[in-house]
């Protein structure tokens, strides 16, 4: 039994339903030591407490909302400086959200109720807290807010690798966190953002989590961005997205190999391209890291069996391989995001932006016995948050 479960009421558990791998890996000492120093350790007993109460399918469905949409509250107030801090962990920090939300997913895999409750019923659970707790459920763009306030959408993705190195911190969540409902200021006019946060997990995106999260919103936004962890040492705006999906496992050591699975396939294309500014993004002064319009793929050449890196995009009717962001979720997002945007039909600029890699300091680099955090870290996110901050504002005016 996970700490997170240990407070359920007697007879309200079934300890032997099996977790996922993510929630196996929550009982370890720095998921407990991220929860502590941050407050956010009694998240899922609380939780627990409150499904148990429930009477019905409709009050889970209930507290099951509520209750996602309260853990994404505070992950946002507390990154944003509102309310108490919770303990000695920087505000600034995303990984509290996600092993909390694990907790909270784990509580609800072992749930017991008092009533009847079928497989499809535990499933639309478990897809309605992820959703109000990745703030999918909180998109909102008020009407009227200001003359010539105009409208952006960006997303982050989940920690991951955490096998690699359990304390990792994923740098496009915590920017994520960081800039959801702010404003900035452009020549152009006021900007108002409003984010989500993806998991790594091939499965939610073939079940369409990306597209059922943006599509209602991205009609009414003015430009949107795709944002993940890429490379060391550097941004890179990717110039094209590729329809194809490589072997690394996602966070529940699970591959998908294959063509990225999407609705009417008839008319799918091999490739997508960003339509953001990213000669203006590339060339603008934002902050310490370079920043590369990356323009690289690999495909199969028409005509051709073997795959082949292309460093000026793809060739006419080749095949893809790996987009700029790779074959990964980060290029996935990608590519389903900027085919909805043509498939929608919008001439709005959007595509991706991959940040650098979220380094500890060079003292604390071994997983085994390496502290969750110190101050290069902390310098880290704080210079990468705020340098895709100017990423965006660059994005905006042009």
């Amino acid at each position: 039994m996970t700490p997170a479960l240990a407070a359920q009421p007697a007879g309200c558990s079934d300890p032997s339903a099996p977790l996922t791998v993510e929630e196996q890996r929550l009982p370890e000492r720095v998921p407990q030591q991220i929860l502590h120093r941050s407050g956010f350790d009694s998240v899922a007993s609380d939780f627990t407490r409150a499904l148990c109460a429930a009477g019905s399918y409709g009050q889970a469905q209930e507290v099951v909302a509520r209750w996602g949409h309260r853990l994404w509250q505070r992950a946002v107030a507390r990154v944003q400086g509102r309310g108490p801090a919770g303990g000695d962990l920087s505000r600034a920090d995303d990984r509290p959200l996600y092993w909390a939300r694990l907790g909270m997913t784990a509580a609800l895999r072992q749930w017991r109720p008092g009533f009847d409750l079928s497989g499809a019923q535990r499933s639309a659970l478990r897809e309605r807290l992820e959703r109000s707790s990745r703030g999918h459920d909180a998109i909102d763009f008020p009407v009227g807010e200001g003359k010539g306030l105009k409208r952006m959408l960006v997303t982050g993705f989940d920690p991951f690798t955490l096998d690699e190195d359990i304390r990792i911190s994923n740098p496009s969540g915590a920017s994520a966190l960081a800039l959801d409902g702010t404003v900035i200021r452009t020549k152009k006019g006021p900007v108002r953002i409003e984010t989500a946060l993806f998991p790594v997990r091939w499965a939610d995106f073939t079940d369409g989590m990306v597209e059922r999260a943006m599509r209602p919103h991205l009609p009414q936004v003015n430009l949107f961005a795709t944002i993940s962890q890429g490379r060391p040492g550097r941004f890179d705006v990717e110039r094209y997205n590729g329809a194809w999906r490589g072997t690394f496992p996602d966070n529940n050591n699970i591959s998908a190999t294959g063509t990225v699975p999407v609705s009417d396939t008839g008319t799918q294309p091999q490739w997508t391209t960003t339509t953001l500014p990213f000669k203006d993004i590339a060339s603008a002064p934002t902050g310490r890291f370079p920043v590369q319009d990356n323009t690289a793929v690999v495909e199969i050449p028409a005509g051709a069996s073997e795959p082949v890196k292309q460093p000026d995009g793809p060739t006419e009717g080749s095949i893809a391989r790996e987009g700029g962001g790779g074959d990964y979720l980060s290029n996935e997002i990608a590519y389903r995001a900027t085919l909805l945007r043509d498939r929608l039909g919008l001439d709005i600029p959007g595509g991706h932006v991959h940040t650098p890699v979220l380094e500890f300091g060079p003292d604390n680099a071994d997983p085994a016995t390496g502290t969750i955090t110190d101050p290069e870290f902390l310098k880290n996110r704080r210079t990468i948050v705020s340098q895709v901050r100017s990423l965006l504002r660059v994005a905006a005016e042009h």
